[in-house]
């Protein structure tokens, strides 16, 4: 297999001179973690490669409102050249990552092999079905731009097929397509309800031939609460809110089968419709198994202290795709942005340090810090749970005021000024006057 981006001179397009010293550092995935890591990269003498299967750095905390209409997929996703586009010793590759050659160092990809003197993985996870076919073959999931906007066409298209079948006679017909059901009570699947339910009371004014007591929001959670990673109050206070709109939240229920129709409970009840919404968990990317380091139940490679992939001195791993377990942790650290990108920091000094002759074991370890956890329930409604350690104290919060920052820390994290000013806008327009005019059906009519 050609070997493709392996150099062994770099020109730099600035000065016009060769670069014949600086090592190669290919970086998989342009999500939080890896985007971070080569914005801290550029700074330094390297040569960077980020590969990506999109061209694009996906803000994957706000697909659930792509997929609700609240805004387009513009608005949250940014090209990733762009990021670097004054960077002329970082260079971005389109392909889907393989597996990596630890003995050769080489990253396979599907468009070739890129060389390497140093690899991350930041490649990000996909959804968990756990085994369950039935379902993976016949729900959807909210991990991609491509699924949240399927998603957003195939919500508007049921309530079009329900209003097309009305009288008695079809009511059973009619039930399928109204009947939405969203498994897994953690964050997205929290805010996908809540985002759903408003989307609903748009619909009530839209479709006079539906009657929208016929309209059902189930959220079907497997253990005994909804966000575990918030105090027991924040998480009553979370289904009772949503509860409040009209989704039927039921904990200690598992599914077991679904077939496009029918969705069959762990109690043996069976719900008619159309439309699962798969929450329910993560797993590392397929080919994160074929990096040479070995792997947790969920696909994770496990990583040292200082982050290096278990047994090699030039691999590491941060974010969703990699099981950071040591000392007194009960878990690994969860998938969730902080943690990547707090990672990328430590890897990029790890990196440096190798660079410059140190050992793997004289390497910095990687210690998370925790800022805490927060999730929408709806327009003016969240919840919030971080330490202050000025304070000495958590800070809880609920309501308006952690729906605040919760669209604040949201709005700092998006890349790209166009999507601040578009997305804060947006946000306050939906607040005020509950407009949501991404609404539009890509697929053809059937």
């Amino acid at each position: 297999m050609t070997r493709l981006c392996d150099f062994f001179h770099y020109c730099n397009k600035e000065w016009g001179i060769i670069m014949a010293d600086q090592k190669h550092i290919v970086i998989v995935g342009a999500g939080f973690g890896g985007v971070r890591l080569a914005k801290e990269l550029v700074k330094e003498n390297v040569r960077v490669t980020l590969v990506d299967r999109h061209n694009y750095h996906l803000f994957q905390p706000l697909l659930y409102q792509v997929s609700t209409a609240v805004l387009s997929s513009s608005e949250i996703a940014y090209p990733t050249r762009q990021f670097f586009k004054n960077n002329p010793n970082v260079n971005f590759y389109m392909s889907k990552a393989l597996g990596v050659d630890q003995d050769r160092r080489v990253l396979i990809t599907k468009h070739g092999e890129i060389s390497y003197d140093y690899l991350v993985l930041a490649a990000g996870a996909t959804t968990n079905f756990f085994g369950n076919k039935s379902v993976e073959r016949n729900s959807y999931a909210m991990k991609t731009l491509q699924e949240a906007i399927s998603l957003r066409g195939h919500i508007i298209h049921e309530f079009e097929r329900a209003s097309r079948k009305s009288g008695p006679d079809q009511r059973e017909a009619r039930q399928r397509h109204l009947n939405f059901v969203i498994v897994g009570g953690g964050a997205t699947g929290i805010e996908m309800a809540g985002a759903l339910m408003e989307l609903i009371d748009i619909f009530k004014k839209e479709f006079h031939t539906i009657d929208f007591s016929e309209v059902h929001v189930t959220l079907l959670e497997a253990m005994g609460s909804v966000l575990p990673m918030v105090p027991p109050d924040l998480q009553q206070h979370t289904i009772d809110v949503l509860r409040k709109k009209g989704v039927d939240v039921r904990l200690n229920t598992a599914v077991t089968e679904y077939d496009g129709n029918d969705l069959t409970l762990n109690n043996g009840e069976v719900i008619p419709t159309k439309t699962v919404i798969w929450a329910a968990g993560v797993r590392a990317q397929d080919f994160i198994k074929d990096c040479g380091g070995e792997v947790d139940r969920a696909g994770r490679i496990i990583v040292e202290e200082n982050l290096l992939v278990k047994g090699s001195d030039r691999v590491f791993a941060i974010g969703d795709c990699a099981n950071f377990q040591h000392g007194d942790m009960q878990r690994p650290l969860p998938t969730v942005a902080p943690v990547a990108t707090q990672e990328a920091l430590q890897v990029k000094e790890n990196i440096m340090a190798l660079i410059a002759g140190k050992t793997p074991d004289q390497l910095g370890k990687f210690v998370y810090k925790d800022l805490g956890a927060m999730a929408t329930i709806g327009k003016g409604e969240a919840v919030m749970n971080g330490p202050m350690p000025v304070l000495g104290f958590n800070l809880k919060m609920s309501g308006f005021f952690a729906w605040f920052a919760w669209m604040l820390v949201h709005l700092i994290r998006l890349a790209g000024k166009y999507a601040d000013f578009t997305v804060s806008v947006k946000w306050i327009w939906n607040f005020f006057f509950g407009t949501r005019l991404a609404r539009i059906i890509h697929s053809k009519m059937e």
